[in-house]
């Protein structure tokens, strides 16, 4: 299993910096640069444990993943149920601890394997460079997110 992760302090408290990292829609697209779409299924119309999406990535690349664990403001973490044909799995984290000085470290985590299993070392190296990158440039928006009045704003109603 190949794991990469990216993190970031930011200025808000971790339930704030939870709350946004669950945005949804408008307010999720005006900080996360990888998203073209993203929507439940199933009926849900909020996140948990058990609740499923669809992602589609700006390459049209689409996605099915499941929350597997949702506790906020701490943690929460989703893996792949449908997607791409090269990923045999993938996973993905959240992580919030609040910083001494004040604000909150937020980490987030990429794990997968990539098929088929004769091509996957080489394939997962240069995973682990494509998706470093990714994931760079995501935590990289959900900072400016967290700075970000109209996205703070959305989740302070929601009471975050």
């Amino acid at each position: 299993m190949t794991r990469i992760e990216s993190s970031v302090v930011v200025d808000v408290d971790p339930a704030v910096a939870f709350a946004i990292s669950q945005t949804t829609g408008e307010t999720r697209l005006r900080w996360d640069p990888f998203i073209a779409e993203q929507h439940f299924l199933d009926g849900a119309s909020a996140p948990a444990k058990g609740v499923r999406t669809e992602t589609r990535h700006r390459s049209r690349l689409r996605m099915v993943s499941e929350y597997v664990s949702f506790n906020p403001p701490t943690n929460v973490g989703m893996k792949m149920v449908e997607g791409p044909w090269f990923f045999a799995s993938f996973a993905g984290g959240w992580r919030f601890a609040p910083e001494p000085g004040g604000g909150c470290r937020a980490t987030w985590r990429y794990s997968f394997q990539c098929r088929p299993a004769w091509l996957a070392p080489l394939a997962e190296r240069i995973g682990a460079v494509v998706l470093k990158r990714d994931i760079d440039r995501r935590i990289s928006g959900f900072a400016r997110g967290c700075a970000d009045p109209v996205v703070v704003a959305q989740v302070s109603s929601r009471g975050a």
